[in-house]
């Protein structure tokens, strides 16, 4: 029978994930508006080891109350800073060495699962009502999109981009350890 994990083991068996870490993970936040969202977004940023969140348009900060209480703290793990157009947070990305990847349903969209998240990726999530704008879309190369099957055509901001941090993370760790005495 399985047994819950000490939290002694939890911090032992993430720290023999973070060993098999090497691709740096980043986010551009466009105009996500409800707090709740953020701190969502900012929780799954810091669980997987996202390293920058450049929040751009009327995206809500991580100082609000209400995303601070959603968040638990794990605001603190993640550098963050708010850039006021889409166009500035995709040259940060971008002159740091990251491919920007926006997560958005477009006619050119590829699918999650083949889209190029090997190596240093940031991605780019909109708001919640009208996703990434325009200005976004332009300024990155490559659009990707969640497939569904079910009868609800969209995710919550939030889960889509848990979803897409987890893919990246998962393709990454489906790869063969570079270091043999690692997991």
């Amino acid at each position: 029978m399985s047994r819950q994990l000490r939290p002694t083991d939890v911090k032992r068996l993430n720290r023999s994930w973070r060993r098999r870490t090497e691709a740096r993970l980043a986010l551009i936040v466009e105009s996500v508006t409800q707090p709740f969202n953020t701190g969502s977004i900012l929780r799954s940023a810091a669980a997987f080891g996202v390293e920058r969140v450049w929040f751009t348009g009327n995206a809500t900060l991580p100082t609000h109350p209400g995303t601070r209480k959603t968040a638990l703290g794990t605001d603190r793990f993640v550098t963050w800073e708010h850039l006021p157009s889409p166009a500035e947070a995709v040259r940060a990305a971008t002159d740091d060495g990251l491919r920007v990847l926006a997560l958005e349903l477009t006619d050119d969209a590829v699918p999650l699962h083949e889209a190029p998240l090997d190596g240093d990726v940031c991605l780019a999530v909109g708001g919640e009502d009208h996703g990434c704008s325009p200005a976004l879309l332009e300024a990155v190369a490559t659009t990707t999109y969640i497939p569904q099957v079910g009868r609800v055509g969209s995710l919550n901001v939030a889960v889509a981009t848990a979803v897409a941090l987890g893919e990246a993370r998962r393709r990454e760790w489906a790869r063969p350890a570079t270091d043999p005495g690692v997991l």
